[in-house]
């Protein structure tokens, strides 16, 4: 990891297993659209938004209530000049214990300004921590988009385009 890569962190009151089975539950926060499964080592999994993002991929690090990553082994954006951007990235959740909480930071290994999506997957990064798995951990319920369920604002502008 390096200081450029993208990071957000969330602090919860929930333990560490809940913060762990909320994170593998990607269709409760990320998309409603996922296929396959998102639990396991070696799982892979299809995310897709409308025709604006396509990613294929596989969970290469699990270590229960403690860290997952993940391989971007395909990628597809409509709105960059090179459509592969992510591929090869890792996104990648630690859970830890601080001050009586349970802290999830996530970073996007490789993911940096340098990037032409970095402000838009910056801001959906965002938006899909800070708020639908964060609400995912503390309610039950988060706010995963899919097909005409746009969750932010860069989503609502490309979906019109």
């Amino acid at each position: 990891m390096s200081a450029a890569d993208f990071t957000t962190t969330i602090l919860v009151d929930q333990s560490r297993e809940e913060v762990f089975n909320a994170v593998t539950n990607v269709r409760g926060w990320w998309s409603e659209e996922i296929e396959g499964n998102t639990t396991q080592l070696n799982d892979a999994f299809d995310y897709h938004y409308e025709d604006i993002h396509r990613a294929k991929i596989k969970l290469v690090e699990v270590v229960t209530n403690q860290k997952i990553v993940w391989l971007v082994e395909k990628n597809y954006f409509k709105f960059t000049e090179d459509e592969t951007e992510w591929t090869g990235t890792k996104p990648t959740f630690e859970i830890s214990e601080k001050d009586g909480k349970t802290e999830l930071r996530f970073t996007h290994v490789g993911l940096n300004q340098e990037y032409e999506c970095f402000e838009i997957c910056r801001d959906a990064w965002t938006n899909y921590i800070q708020n639908s798995l964060k609400k995912l951990i503390e309610t039950g319920k988060g706010e995963p988009n899919a097909t005409g369920k746009p969750q932010t604002e860069n989503e609502k502008k490309l979906s019109k385009s």
